[in-house]
C-alpha cells in the first residue's frame, strides 16, 4: 500500500494526534523520572505501588495486590511481578490474608518507609519541574493576544 492511499486517521501524522502526544509525554516524564530514582533502586512503576501502598495503608487499614491492582489501574501480572520485587529488596512485607486465603495482604517494610521518604521529594519536586515545564510550553507567548 502506498503511503498516499492510506488515508486511515483524521491527522495529517502522529504529532497531530492528542493520544500519541500524550503518549510520548508520559515515556518523556516515565524515562526521566526512572533515572532520578534510579540511584534509590527504584523504577517509577516501583515507586508507585511503594506510595499507593503506603498512602492506603497509613490508617492501618490492610491492602491486597488485587486493590493496589484496581487503584493503580495496573495489569494483575505486572503488579505481581513488582510486588515480587518489592517484597525480595526488603521494601514490602506480603502475608496471606486469614479472611481470604486466596489474597496477599501487603504493607511497607520499614526498609520500604525508609525509600518511600527518601523518594517522594524527588518525584514531587520532578512532578513540579516537569508539568510546570509543559505547561509553560502549551501557553501563548507573553504580549500574545488570543481572541
Amino acid at each position: 500500500m502506498s503511503a498516499d492511499k492510506w488515508r486511515a486517521s483524521g491527522y495529517a501524522g502522529p504529532s497531530d494526534s492528542p493520544g500519541f502526544r500524550f503518549w510520548r509525554d508520559f515515556l518523556d516524564w516515565q524515562r526521566q523520572l526512572n533515572a532520578r530514582l534510579k540511584p534509590l533502586g527504584l523504577t517509577q512503576p516501583q515507586f508507585a505501588i511503594l506510595a499507593v501502598c503506603g498512602w492506603l495503608t497509613r490508617e492501618g487499614e490492610p491492602i491486597t495486590q488485587s486493590g493496589i491492582a484496581n487503584f493503580t489501574g495496573m495489569d494483575r501480572m505486572h503488579i505481581s511481578q513488582i510486588v515480587a520485587r518489592l517484597e525480595r529488596d526488603g521494601l514490602l512485607a506480603k502475608r496471606t490474608d486469614p479472611n481470604d486465603q486466596r489474597a496477599n495482604l501487603l504493607s511497607l517494610s520499614e526498609g520500604g518507609q525508609q525509600q518511600l521518604r527518601l523518594a517522594m521529594p524527588i518525584v514531587e519536586a520532578f512532578d513540579a519541574e516537569f508539568f510546570l515545564a509543559r505547561d509553560a510550553a502549551s501557553r501563548p507567548a507573553s504580549g500574545a493576544c488570543e481572541l
